[in-house]
């Protein structure tokens, strides 16, 4: 027969405290072997000791409950490692995370601000394969992964040719509550016999548009300091008006384009000249695709 040990004794011996052990029952993931009906103690085994250690080092690596949960429940060896792996893969991703924020940190700290090289352009109308979504703003660079992929695959399948380089479309809420209604875009060449290829894929016509344009180098971590560079030139020349943020997306950079209305005053000179135009590349910025 099993030994069975007070609720102190067994916290000593797994270094969980009393509190963590009366949770742990409350929520039916490490349950006593005994309650005295009259006293209301709980009683663990001396067999329970290694779940108990096993659960403290789970709760060590910010393992949550049901995670645990799936863990000590898993039917067989296999099953068990698999939801310790993705939970270590989980930890490898914010520590990456992590190591990137620090990094931005400390440049933005270390280094002297930049003067903005923002040029105004007027951008054309586009007819492109799109894709909508309510995405929130964590969620938006894996959200656009999945959907420039899903468009590159019905622009292949439709045997159509890019036309330009992916774009995003940000609406104010999007920033603004964190979560808005966001587009992603392929431009493709107009035809009379262009459709909808159906599913979520869509024809969609980007409007023209006066902007101002920044080029963004870097990772994706970084991109908030290229918002708020261009963001105050066009601030202070007084030219931004209501209207999504258009993101362009190129193998080595983004840019930026913040609507403006150019029949306001006119820019400084340095600041009128137009960018030269740029390849059509895959986007390669660390992180992804920015959102």
């Amino acid at each position: 027969m099993d030994v069975l040990l007070t609720i102190g004794d067994f916290s000593k011996m797994t270094y969980l405290s009393v509190k963590a052990l009366r949770h742990y029952h409350d929520v039916g993931l490490l349950e006593p072997v005994a309650i005295d009906p009259s006293s209301g103690y709980r009683h663990y085994a001396v067999s329970q000791v290694s779940t108990a250690q096993a659960i403290r080092r789970f709760r060590d690596l910010d393992m949550p409950l049901e995670q645990i949960r799936a863990v000590l429940d898993a039917p067989d060896p296999e099953s068990r490692n698999e939801a310790i792996l993705t939970h270590l893969r989980h930890m490898q991703e914010q520590l990456t995370r992590t190591q990137t924020s620090i990094a931005s940190l400390q440049a933005l700290l270390e280094q002297a601000p930049a003067v903005a090289d923002v040029v105004f352009r007027r951008l054309p109308p586009l007819t492109a394969l799109a894709i909508d979504g309510r995405v929130g703003l964590p969620d938006a660079a894996a959200w656009l992964d999945v959907a420039f992929a899903e468009l590159h695959e019905t622009l292949d399948r439709a045997g159509l040719t890019a036309a330009g380089p992916e774009g995003g479309l940000y609406p104010e809420p999007f920033f603004e509550t964190e979560a808005g209604d966001v587009v992603a875009f392929l431009p493709v060449t107009p035809s009379p016999g262009l459709t909808a290829p159906g599913g979520r894929v869509r024809v969609a016509e980007i409007e023209a548009g006066d902007h101002a344009v920044m080029v963004h180098h870097g990772p994706f971590a970084d991109l908030d300091q290229t918002y708020g560079a261009l963001g105050t030139v066009v601030a202070e020349q007084g030219v931004g008006v209501p209207g999504p943020i258009r993101e362009h997306y190129f193998e080595d950079h983004a840019e930026v384009c913040w609507p403006v209305d150019l029949t306001r005053p006119a820019p400084p000179p340095n600041l009128s000249q137009l960018l030269p135009p740029s390849e059509n590349k895959r986007d390669k910025l660390a992180g992804g695709p920015p959102g």
